[in-house]
């Protein structure tokens, strides 16, 4: 605990920013009255400013014991305050595990700021960032075996053709074509692994319209899979590369319909998503892409790594389809998570939709 002037947070321009950030901020009047609270705040605690305006603090938190002295010591000294891993119980909700700071403020009636960071967000943006990295190195890894591998397969290929020629025997010849042939298909593979450092062509493209392709696509590919569809029309358009979305968006609905057997349903579902942090900025207004089958879900042992490069749950699957979706998603600057279960099996793509625009911080 420090003591410390309250700081004035009463200009217009102030007290929108806190509508910015990405944690939660409530702010009480001298009676521990809430008088706002930031959209974050309503996200995490699940419940509207109009509910909450005028409500006593114990509404939204209940009564933890930390909290009530800092907050009377907070008022009567002006004494700034941090408590961690504070249990927020509420009756009709599951208990939160928040990091609170208190600070002394001076805002026309308002006296305490309060910033709530939930210990499982943080927890799951570090385990994400250690994953990404992992992934990272596993990836490059991958990309420099490629690179290796492509230029002896291409001395394999041509020795074969002309090893082809001189050999009379059709029967002979058979063997050179399963050597050219399989030269062929990992050229095919290699190709594949690099191909998503291709330089991106970003432009203005409609999710809708990208979603529309894919699904064009899956139909003619596999006639027995229904392709539903739940979209938000509000939806703005986007900054991004349309061919390696389409790409993304339909390996991830491939692999749908080839783990259901070409006979199934997929949905797409759109949604906006409101102050998102996504690769360490945060967006007033992101997109919430779903791509949701039900098929028989991802099998336990490999679902941590069914990112990763060569990792399929298919015994005939390059284990590409995923790990080429993961990078061309993260380089538009979004997130890619799955969760699975027998059943259902669904992909969550979170896109910026402001990502050129000033509001993102």
């Amino acid at each position: 605990m420090s003591p410390m002037s309250p700081p004035d947070i009463s200009s217009p321009t102030l007290f929108g920013g806190l509508d910015l950030l990405s944690s939660a901020v409530v702010m009480l009047d001298d009676r521990l009255a809430i008088r706002h609270a930031n959209p974050a705040a309503e996200n995490l605690f699940a419940i509207s400013l109009r509910q909450l305006k005028g409500q006593p603090l114990s509404r939204l938190v209940g009564e933890p014991p930390e909290l009530t002295p800092a907050l009377d010591n907070a008022l009567k000294n002006n004494w700034s305050y941090t408590g961690h891993n504070l249990n927020v119980a509420k009756p009709d909700a599951e208990p939160l595990h928040v990091d609170c700071t208190v600070t002394p403020i001076e805002s026309g009636g308002a006296r305490l700021l309060l910033e709530f960071r939930p210990i499982d967000q943080q927890l799951k943006a570090a385990r994400e960032e250690q994953l990404a990295q992992q992934q990272q190195v596993s990836r490059e890894l991958v990309r420099n075996l490629a690179h290796e591998i492509k230029n002896p397969l291409g001395g394999i290929r041509g020795s074969a053709q002309l090893l082809e020629r001189e050999l009379l025997s059709p029967h002979l010849r058979e063997y050179t074509q399963v050597i050219i042939k399989e030269a062929d298909r990992l050229q095919n593979l290699m190709q594949r692994l690099l191909s998503s450092h291709r330089t991106m062509q970003p432009a203005q493209v409609s999710i809708h319209e990208i979603l529309e392709r894919v699904r064009r696509l899956i139909h003619a590919e596999f006639t027995g899979v229904r392709v539903r569809r739940d979209y938000d029309t509000s939806l703005p358009d986007m900054t991004g590369d349309r061919e390696q979305l389409i790409q993304a968006i339909l390996n991830i609905a491939r692999n749908a319909a080839q783990a259901m057997k070409g006979h199934g349903e997929i949905t797409f579902r759109t949604r906006a998503a409101r102050q998102v942090t996504l690769a360490k900025k945060h967006y007033r207004l992101a997109l919430e892409l779903q791509v949701i089958d039900n098929g028989p879900g991802i099998p336990e042992d490999i679902r941590d790594r069914i990112f990763y490069p060569l990792v399929s749950g298919r015994e005939t699957g390059s284990g590409l389809g995923l790990t080429l979706a993961q990078s061309f998603v993260q380089q538009h600057g979004g997130t890619i998570e799955v969760r699975s279960r027998p059943g259902q099996t669904c992909f969550i793509l979170i896109l910026p939709l402001n990502a050129n625009k000033k509001d993102s911080q």
